[in-house]
């Protein structure tokens, strides 16, 4: 779960930024995959801070029309889902460790 702390037109655009948690911070890249109440949208910036960080994502014309993000709000909490591949990556690192992982 994430927090939408700034919403804001930028030109033609929407500029989304959504607090997440230091447990999902880990998995955040700029120009990497995030998923926000379903829809799958890629990061800009990421602002690391002590709750976790900030994402910022730029929401396109044809995206705020045709999904539910023009409904979100400031404090609106949003579901949200880490990148595939960086949960391979900790799965592959984590059993070349001789460690185990569930999800």
């Amino acid at each position: 779960i994430g927090t939408v702390v700034k919403l804001e037109p930028v030109g033609e655009s929407w500029q989304l930024v959504v607090q997440i948690s230091k447990s999902l911070a880990r998995y955040c890249a700029v120009k990497g995959s995030i998923t926000i109440n379903g829809v799958s949208l890629t990061v800009n910036t990421v602002s690391d801070h002590a709750q976790g960080c900030d994402l910022s994502i730029n929401l396109i014309p044809h995206t705020w029309q045709f999904t539910t993000m023009n409904l979100l709000k400031i404090g609106s909490r949003v579901n949200v889902e880490i990148d595939l591949i960086a949960r391979y990556v900790e799965r592959m690192l984590s059993t070349t460790q001789g460690g185990s992982q569930s999800l």
